[in-house]
């Protein structure tokens, strides 16, 4: 079991270090003779590791004084219907920028409750690229503007954001978030679920603006308005403590490595390692991304024909690799290169890639 490479594309794999830190903890932490499982929520032990999860995400995404971070359930896809619940008011227009699937799923979601536009797409070229800024159609009755930061099915991610003031820019960044800096103050909300970058399935992290909170939601259900969690420290209800719990270890395991511009710099590194494999193939792997496009979380490649693309992903399989099948709608491979991905599972990735392309081509 010890040369196990997991590329899941989520729930993805998380540090090593991490998840000895929480076995050596499983049944006495810190003392107390109970998991942190069987903590009350309202107990001085949790909360320490509550606003230590807090803390750690405004320190290591530099957040500004005037945004709160919560933490949710339902994972991003709530968020589809939270947002419209609360900020798309009649004659206001939500506008949404495609990019992929889940961008696509949001708008569903938000025609559901109002009115809609398109502010730019690029599903024509099969989601090979991400909209240029000049190509976004704003309007003036924008409620927000919505974008996924990182599209983890076709493997596209924003390099550069939109710079908007007529509206709200929000962003899903629930693949890349934390796994480069980014200026939060761009935006008036951004969500993430925790299960690609932040730790495991089951916690939301929502990072909101002040001003977002004073929206009139008397028409919005309790549990689906932001201020409800705001003015609860995201305790108004039970939250899901072990996820936060393993949120904590995994930022305080980011910090431990040099925090976010370091992981950013591992990412890169990473990342190139792959995209080379298939540069350098002379066209026996095809990335399906333009070039200008990529991901440095999700690689997509193809090899020549479906037979060859079988063949390399039973072999890979054999050999020890997790998870490279590509998404459904798409077919082919992707390796998912999140930032607890070691380095040594991308470097036995590429010498895999360069040996079975020189048997095979």
């Amino acid at each position: 079991m010890n040369n196990i490479y997991n590329f899941n594309a989520g729930p993805s794999a998380l540090p090593k270090a991490v998840l000895e830190k929480a076995q050596a903890e499983l049944l006495n932490f810190k003392g107390t003779g109970m998991s942190v499982m069987e903590l009350s929520h309202r107990s001085k032990e949790y909360e320490e590791v509550h606003q230590s999860a807090i803390n750690h995400l405004k320190q290591l995404l530099n957040i500004p004084d005037n945004y709160q971070v919560l933490f949710l359930q339902g994972g991003a896809s709530l968020q589809f219907s939270m947002l419209p619940l609360q900020f798309l008011k009649k004659g206001k227009v939500a506008n949404y920028i495609l990019t992929g699937a889940w961008s696509e799923k949001a708008l569903k979601e938000a025609k559901l409750i109002g009115e809609t536009k398109i502010a730019a797409s690029t599903k024509e070229n099969q989601y090979k690229s991400i909209p240029t800024l000049s190509d976004i159609q704003l309007n003036n009755n924008d409620a927000y503007v919505h974008l996924t930061s990182n599209n983890t099915i076709f493997g596209t991610q924003w390099t550069e954001f939109p710079d908007i003031s007529h509206a709200p820019l929000i962003a899903d960044m629930s693949s890349d978030i934390l796994s480069r800096p980014i200026d939060i103050s761009k935006f008036g909300l951004i969500y993430a679920g925790a299960q690609k970058n932040l730790g495991p399935s089951g916690v939301t992290v929502a990072i909101i603006r002040d001003d977002l909170l004073n929206e009139n939601v008397d028409h919005v259900p309790t549990m689906l308005r932001y201020q409800t969690h705001a003015e609860t420290n995201s305790l108004y209800h039970t939250p899901p403590t072990f996820a936060i719990y393993m949120l904590n270890e995994v930022l305080s395991w980011v910090n431990q490595q040099g925090g976010v511009k370091e992981i950013e710099k591992q990412n890169i590194e990473k990342a190139k390692l792959i995209y080379d494999a298939i540069d350098e193939s002379e066209g026996f792997y095809k990335g399906h991304a333009e070039k200008e496009a990529r991901s440095l979380m999700n690689i997509t490649f193809n090899l020549p024909n479906e037979e060859q693309n079988k063949r390399f992903l039973t072999k890979a399989k054999e050999l020890g690799f997790v998870g490279l099948n590509g998404h459904r709608s798409v077919g082919g491979c992707r390796a998912s290169t999140y930032n607890a991905v070691p380095m040594e599972a991308c470097i036995a990735l590429r010498e895999f890639m360069d040996s079975y392309r020189k048997e095979h081509s």
